[in-house]
């Protein structure tokens, strides 16, 4: 059982939106920073997760530093992301991001013109997430990118299943996050702290199911680049890079396997 994660208000002026955020994410409200642990605090810029003893804080950002390089200098749709999609020759496309995470491909892609669903089932992720997205839904550079994106808090598995056909995105993207195997260096500290308080996608394979269940065109899973497969179909292709892969499996040529696969 992971430890629950509360939200601490440190700028008073920011109180309502610190209630409004607990109160959207089920998460406990704080009176005062916990002495050790885990905690999300609101300052008078942000939302963060806080470990001091641990690591530096750790935010979705929209607006700055690496995702204002990447909109200005990423390379359009020639990024690996955009052609695992299916961007090249195509109009933006519907796209919901299962494991959302702190939100970078969707950005790109919504950077790019797609309509993304950002779906994530940790409070601590969506809330993450949400503060992220309000701020750069304030900013002028980035609202027009922020429009076309949407937090969603629920079981992606569960959500995907709940849409009727009006509702199916052409795409759902799906990057799980594993267990360290201890092959690799130390983990960047977003990914240590996600792994303590959010946990592993040890469900992962039941969420590729869902995810061709309801995809109109194809879903693409992200894998370190010789990381094994999820358990199921093969993909129909892979788009390989220096540390990252994309598996990329099309509805149509998978349409046997996932017609039994809504018959079950």
């Amino acid at each position: 059982m992971l430890p629950a994660t509360g939200l601490f208000c440190a700028h008073p002026a920011r109180a309502e939106q610190a209630h409004a955020l607990a109160q959207r994410f089920a998460l406990p409200l704080l009176s005062q920073r916990p002495p050790a642990g885990y905690w999300l605090e609101l300052d008078d810029t942000r939302l963060s997760l806080l470990n001091p003893d641990k690591h530096g804080p750790v935010y979705a950002e929209f607006v700055e530093g690496a995702a204002a390089h990447r909109r200005q200098f990423g390379g359009g749709r020639g990024q690996p992301v955009a052609k695992a999609i299916g961007m090249k020759g195509h109009e933006a496309r519907d796209v919901v991001d299962a494991t959302a995470g702190l939100g970078r491909d969707a950005f790109v892609l919504a950077s790019l013109g797609c309509r993304v669903r950002m779906v994530e089932r940790s409070p601590v992720a969506a809330a993450l997430l949400a503060d992220a997205l309000a701020r750069a839904s304030a900013d002028a550079d980035t609202a027009d990118i922020a429009a076309r994106m949407t937090v969603i808090h629920a079981d992606a598995s569960q959500w995907l299943a709940s849409l009727d056909d009006t509702e199916r995105p052409q795409v759902v993207f799906v990057d799980p996050m594993f267990p360290d195997t201890g092959n690799k260096a130390a983990a960047k500290k977003e990914m240590q702290a996600f792994q303590q308080v959010i946990g592993d996608d040890e469900d992962s394979d039941r969420l590729l199911l869902a995810a061709l269940c309801c995809a109109r065109d194809r879903v693409v899973v992200k894998r370190p680049r010789l990381g094994v497969d999820l358990a199921g179909p093969a993909p129909s292709n892979r788009q390989i890079g220096k540390s990252t892969r994309f598996d990329v499996y099309s509805v149509k040529a998978l349409a046997a396997v996932i017609a039994a696969a809504r018959g079950s």
